[in-house]
């Protein structure tokens, strides 16, 4: 019925002589590429008075027209109906009967503000149509206190003692969910959470929130706010919270004092309805300096000596929630000046760096990783970043271009170092196009930091002392350190991450190895003879330093290669379990 009323509208214009064709559709592209309302842009472009709108929709398309202010606007209605989603798109309830609620609307044909305002409220919506001058005044006597401000009008965090406090006992529940919403957002920003889970759980919503790379469950909010919640968070994201079928991806712009903070948004339908994403993503932290993304001084040597080449290609490998991008980022912002030309092909562009030129790939137009590279070497780059290479098309154009006089820096999954160039040649690469191109490979972890307010020394028992020797390769210490577990790190012993990493140079052997079809684990090897420093040896370097614990480098290496036949006797395995179930 809407995109009916939208095209009854086009003809009334056009009929009526009041809109010449061409501007019509230049209007109506531009609404579509700004999201803004084809009619606002007809009056704001002075194609058309508000009053010859007016008319167009009263007579041509049947919506009545109602001067508001006859109306006795109950305060409990206006409660309901969130103060941002009536400011963003003009919006006020007169009056409900009978279940359907009257909507005063500028424009009454906004299919987004009419079913984002019916499932908020759940009520049947009847648009009517109002000036702009009244909508205004409207908007301004009753959001203008209903607002939430996130910098004054946050409710404390989540916890059984004020979860209650969020239920409005009058008729509306709007405020209360824009508050537990902002809440939830501002105690994830505060903890330095990197993700916020919102999942359908049978009638309640599981919620939860990554520290340091580990889930953990918050309070439940209260079953019947279920719907709103997600509806909410979905509204501020700028989707169509009336689609649950299909997976939608949205950005949220938050103001964390002077620090601006993206929200990524991602949803996906499941059997129990909407699951909801949320990734938070802080410029301050994602692109650091070189300096300060934690390599040791001799990976930290290694990295300037790999990024100062003039081309070739460097891989960061590793899992999701490694650091990749970060240390991509940082790569990059130390790279760039004036006299280079840089650009990156990204899914998606995480920030945007000035100097820098980004592409995001849109699939829905077939600008693809391999597409968007074809047009980029025609661009005379200096230096090219690669989000990830996920399929052999794109792996032979960024090895091509490695091969022609570019700096190319990319992505890959793999569990090491040796293993990105054994996922190359497994992808179709031919082994002397690897060699030829591959400059090395960063592989790196992210692992829990051990808390400094509460870090004790231990003294290890004989059955760690046994398992470190097996596992490290090394005699421990009699003494090392861990959390006592305290309010500040969340009763977990750890709090922020460090990163470790082992950096593989492709020389002349490591080359003859991989012509000759060497595995992984002879790559391995064979680097780790010619002084490469392991995963596993990084990160027990950070143990004997007191920074973190024999669990977590465990947790965080032990699908990379190790000598598992004299470290996984079945004595280490139960002790490996324990590690897993235990601490931290």
């Amino acid at each position: 019925m809407i995109k009916e009323n939208h095209r009854r509208l086009e003809k009334a214009l056009l009929k009526k002589g009041l809109v010449e064709r061409e501007d019509l559709i230049r209007v109506m592209t531009a609404g579509r590429e700004s999201g803004q309302k084809v009619a606002s842009l007809l009056i704001e472009n002075k194609l058309i008075s508000e009053e010859q709108l007016i008319q167009i929709f009263t007579t041509e398309l049947g919506i009545r027209q109602v001067n508001p202010f006859d109306y006795k606007i109950n305060q409990g209605l206006i409660n309901e109906l969130p103060a941002d989603l009536a400011r963003r798109h003009r919006v006020v309830p007169l009056a409900r009967d009978n279940g359907r609620i009257l909507l005063a609307m500028s424009d009454p044909l906004d299919r987004e503000a009419i079913e984002g305002v019916a499932m908020v409220t759940g009520a049947e919506i009847i648009p009517v149509v109002v000036k702009n001058s009244a909508i205004r005044q409207l908007l301004d006597r009753f959001y203008r206190l209903a607002e939430i401000n996130p910098d004054t009008a946050i409710l404390p965090v989540l916890n059984q003692d004020t979860q209650d406090s969020f239920i409005d006992q009058g008729t509306g529940r709007a405020p209360q969910v824009i508050q537990m919403v902002n809440a939830l957002i501002e105690q994830a920003i505060e903890k330095g959470a990197s993700d916020i889970h919102l999942e359908p759980d049978g009638e309640e919503l599981r919620i939860r929130m990554r520290l340091d790379g580990i889930l953990h469950d918050l309070v439940k909010p209260p079953n019947q706010l279920r719907s709103n919640f997600i509806s909410r968070v979905k509204l501020m994201a700028n989707l169509d919270i009336a689609e649950r079928r299909l997976s939608q991806d949205g950005n949220i712009n938050w103001k964390d004092g002077q620090a601006g903070i993206n929200l990524r948004v991602s949803t996906l339908p499941t059997i129990n309805g909407e699951k909801v994403v949320i990734r938070l993503l802080e410029k301050e932290r994602i692109v650091l300096p070189l300096d300060k993304l934690g390599f040791s001084a001799i990976n930290y040597r290694l990295l300037q000596r790999l990024i100062l080449n003039q081309y070739g290609l460097l891989l960061v490998t590793g899992p999701t929630g490694c650091g990749k991008t970060t240390t991509l980022y940082s790569a990059i912002h130390h790279l760039n000046r004036p006299r280079d030309n840089i650009i990156t092909v990204e899914d998606p562009v995480e920030y945007r760096l000035k100097g820098v030129n980004q592409v995001q790939v849109n699939r829905k137009i077939n600008r693809t990783f391999a597409n968007a590279l074809r047009s980029i070497l025609r661009q005379d780059p200096n230096i090219i970043m690669v989000g990830e290479i996920r399929d052999l098309e794109t792996a032979k154009i960024t090895v091509q271009a490695a091969l022609t006089g570019h700096l190319v820096l990319s992505t890959l999954h793999t569990n090491n170092a040796a293993g990105a160039v054994t996922r190359l040649i497994d992808m179709g690469l031919e082994n002397y196009m690897v060699t030829a191109s591959l400059l090395g490979v960063i592989a790196q972890r992210l692992v829990r930091q051990i808390c400094p307010a509460c870090a004790v020394e231990y003294v290890l028992s004989e059955r760690e002392k046994i398992f470190f020797e097996r596992y490290f390769g090394q005699e421990p210490p009699s003494k090392l350190f861990r959390g006592a577990r305290c309010s500040l790190c969340n009763q977990t012993g750890y709090r922020g991450r460090l990163s470790i990493q082992e950096i593989l140079l492709v020389n002349r052997e490591l080359q003859e190895l991989i012509i000759g079809g060497a595995t992984a684990e002879v790559i391995h090897n064979k680097a780790v003879e010619q002084g490469m420093l392991s995963l596993v040896k990084d990160g027990m370097r950070l143990i004997l330093e007191g920074k973190t614990t024999i669990s977590e480098i465990v947790r965080s290496t032990f699908n990379t290669i190790v000598d598992q036949e004299a470290a996984l006797n079945e004595e280490s395995i139960k002790y490996l379990s324990n590690l897993k179930h235990g601490e931290g």
